[in-house]
């Protein structure tokens, strides 16, 4: 069978959002076909789990939590995978389905996903992400130069501009040819995604444990080819508000949380929830989020979105089945300050945020 989605990662967070989704889509003719999953790396541990990612049955991804008020406690069977490769072991063959078959690659190749060594390309096949795709690429090139959408799910700002601008400098680099460079450059579109659901465990040998809450943002651009029609994947004209909403809300919330829990000295294994049972806590948080997060999303137009997104973002700290802990949270605080309270008051300077500012001055 055709597989016109490659997903390259075999992540837990793939197994319980694109994977899933598609794999819903599917039953409704609403996909544009199967997914052939690709490891990038030699790990062997995770052998067993790309075997178990294309059994005919599907793989479980078990839905937890709280939403709308309701609590979520339901399993899915995902059989969106047709078949699970590995660059070491089917090298040839995934070359044949990306220069002939594919038609949206996907990637969510974990925080260093992008880093490309000076050795990289020393061996047939390259050690790195970015290596790879480079090759996979120009294989299709010199096969059809057929034009193919790229949807990186990796956490990384305008992710789709970054990996375009890597791999036009790779190609430029490493081989030199114009013609190729100018199909990545205007055949191939690198959309920017932006991607949000907590998958707090993994299944073995494979499946997974997430939050009822999901996004997948992706940004229009010309020719751009979705990958499923769900409604957990929007397609939008700007990804901005909702990198906005994400990084000052949801994960400031996160840090405004793992201060109080240093500054108080408490428990070392308290988890998010358990903090939360705190009144205090409860009502110092929502007073941030009501009248100094709230006000500033207000600034820029965005009023009912963060109240709504301060909704369900709290019934997200509050799921029973998760254990979040603080301790892990609090890991880089001071660059989580910057990057989700400084740059807040950065963005909407003309808002008072006495609490936050208390923060940053500490």
């Amino acid at each position: 069978m055709p597989t016109p989605i490659v997903q390259f990662g075999t992540s837990r967070f793939l197994q319980a959002h694109a994977d899933l989704f598609i794999s819903e889509a599917l039953t409704k003719g609403e996909a544009p076909g199967p997914i052939a999953i690709v490891q990038t790396t030699g790990s062997s541990e995770r052998s067993g789990r790309l075997a178990a990612l294309a059994r005919p049955e599907g793989f479980p991804v078990i839905i937890r939590g709280i939403q709308e008020g309701e609590t979520i406690d339901a399993t899915q069977q995902v059989t969106s995978v047709a078949r699970a490769l590995s660059t070491a072991q089917n090298w040839s063959e995934i070359r044949a389905i990306i220069a002939e078959e594919a038609e949206i690659l996907i990637s969510n190749t974990g925080d260093t996903g992008y880093q490309v060594g000076d050795n990289d390309m020393i061996t047939d096949i390259p050690l790195s992400f970015p290596g790879k795709l480079l090759l996979l690429l120009k294989a299709r090139f010199d096969a059809a130069r057929r034009p193919l959408t790229i949807l990186p799910c990796e956490l990384v700002s305008r992710n789709g501009d970054v990996l375009k601008a890597l791999m036009l400098r790779l190609a430029a680099e490493r081989m030199g040819n114009s013609a190729f460079i100018d199909w990545l450059d205007k055949d191939v579109v690198w959309a920017n995604t932006l991607v949000d659901r907590i998958v707090s465990e993994p299944l073995e040998p494979a499946g997974a444990i997430a939050e009822p809450y999901a996004l997948w943002a992706i940004e229009n651009q010309s020719g751009l080819r979705l990958p499923c029609i769900h409604p957990c994947v929007k397609l939008v004209d700007d990804l901005t508000p909702y990198e906005k909403l994400k990084l000052h809300i949801l994960n400031l919330g996160h840090t405004v949380l793992a201060e109080l829990w240093l500054r108080q000295g408490r428990d070392q294994n308290e988890t998010v929830r358990k903090i939360l049972a705190d009144a205090g806590i409860t009502a110092h948080l929502d007073k941030i989020y009501q009248s100094e997060v709230i006000p500033a999303f207000a600034a820029k137009g965005l009023e009912s979105e963060a109240a709504d997104y301060v909704t369900a973002t709290l019934e997200r700290f509050r799921n029973p089945f998760l254990n979040h802990r603080l301790g892990d949270i609090a890991n880089h605080h001071r660059e989580k300050i910057e990057r989700r309270i400084v740059d807040l008051r950065r963005w909407s300077p003309g808002v008072a945020m006495p609490e936050l500012q208390a923060i940053c001055d500490q």
